[in-house]
């Protein structure tokens, strides 16, 4: 399947950006920003096409470890002293582990809050820090402290002029130079400005493509995978459990294997949208307001959104953005029905429901199969899913 890479990471960036706001306060876009700005440091820098396109992946994934601490250890961060939680690193990096860059360079995430003294988390110092970590450490600090796309004027003069008292001291003075060399132009002000930041990270990254099999992407999306589930602490093997048993499923139907990895796919990414829903919402132990239940729809929009720019999802897309669907038109978020949804979107829509109801959640407790399965049989009796689906589910997983 032709695949491009960085057209997969930017096109479900938005998601990660959500999981900073919410988490940590950044604002809008902020990975894309860093991201950019990374990209353009290493252009002065004269990375090559390759290591450039490495350092954009490592820009947008840099805090991606942030939500699972954050679950781990059921409490709040701020932008402030996220910088000072070492785990956050450790996490972040071993999350990236199979994601295949085009060099694989250990300890850019884990060192991207060093700093150039070594007065950081782990005392590294100088040129022992990982030079993808020391441009990405220099893009998020600058982007948390300034307002890039008001760099002109005397906005700017007073900028560069508080950047240059962290020179030799956070960041190195060839990082800083190449960063005031870029903002001369105005350009790089325009570019980086929330309507056209996805445009400019499009058009200057270097387009790759690669020939992957199902089973490549499929090791590529479970990195994401456990980035979603670990945004709330009651669905933290929830995308990792229904791919299970979306594969289980498909054996049943003895479906080939590209449609089974397709399936597995749309089950890994099928919650991506839930990144960009507030937590405060996502685990209240009480009955949502409509107002709030309105949040909770659009996160299967959300999803659509991200992998509907991913060249080659076309049917992953379907399956894993309608998941909430039902055939009597009465899910969301776009009130499709019976003749809207094909067999696997079906699928996909009992098996979350079965895996949500065997789960835990801030407002029950996890139910047996048993109960599940009169659930659901209750469901698909009023038309809301497909009885011959839940029939079939109640074979496979009874024992």
């Amino acid at each position: 399947m032709r695949f491009s890479l960085s057209g997969f990471l930017i096109a479900t960036a938005f998601a990660l950006d959500f999981v900073e706001e919410d988490f940590l306060g950044a604002r809008t876009n902020h990975n894309k920003r860093v991201a950019y700005t990374a990209l353009r440091i290493g252009e002065k820098l004269n990375f090559k096409k390759e290591q450039l396109n490495d350092l954009v992946s490592y820009a947008i994934l840099h805090d991606n470890g942030i939500s699972e601490y954050v679950t781990n250890k059921l409490t709040r961060v701020s932008r402030e002293n996220s910088e000072n939680i070492i785990e956050h690193c450790i996490i972040g990096e071993n999350n990236i582990k199979a994601y295949p860059f085009f060099d694989i360079e250990k300890n850019v995430i884990k060192y991207h809050h060093e700093n150039y003294d070594g007065t950081g988390l782990y005392g590294i110092k100088g040129e022992d820090i990982p030079i993808k970590a020391q441009i990405i450490r220099f893009c998020d600090f600058i982007d948390n402290n300034f307002y890039l796309d008001k760099m002109c004027g005397d906005y700017r003069t007073e900028a560069i002029k508080e950047i240059k008292k962290e020179k030799g001291k956070l960041f190195s003075g060839e990082i800083c130079d190449a960063f005031f060399e870029i903002i001369e132009g105005a350009d790089y002000r325009l570019d980086i400005e929330n309507e056209y930041i996805d445009l400019s990270l499009r058009r200057k990254i270097p387009k790759f493509y690669f020939d992957f099999m199902l089973e490549d992407i499929y090791e590529i999306t479970s990195v994401f995978s456990n980035i979603i589930d670990c945004k709330s602490r009651f669905t933290k093997n929830h995308s990792a459990e229904l791919a299970k048993k979306t594969s289980i499923m498909s054996d049943y139907y003895h479906y080939n294997s590209d449609t089974k990895i397709k399936l597995t796919i749309a089950a890994t990414l099928h919650d991506l949208g839930k990144l960009a829903i507030p937590n405060n919402i996502l685990d209240s132990p009480r009955k949502l307001t409509p107002y709030e239940f309105s949040i909770i729809e659009a996160h299967t929009y959300y999803t659509r959104v991200a992998l509907s720019e991913i060249e080659g999802f076309e049917e992953i897309t379907e399956w894993a953005s309608n998941h909430h669907e039902k055939l009597n038109g009465n899910g969301y978020p776009y009130r499709k029905k019976a003749a809207d949804l094909d067999f696997n979107s079906r699928l996909m829509g009992c098996l979350d429901i079965y895996q949500a109801l065997t789960e835990q959640r801030s407002y029950r407790d996890s139910l047996d199969h048993e109960s599940t399965m009169k659930i659901m049989n209750t469901m698909a009796s009023e038309g809301y899913i497909d009885s011959e689906i839940v029939d079939d589910i109640n074979i496979i997983f009874k024992k």
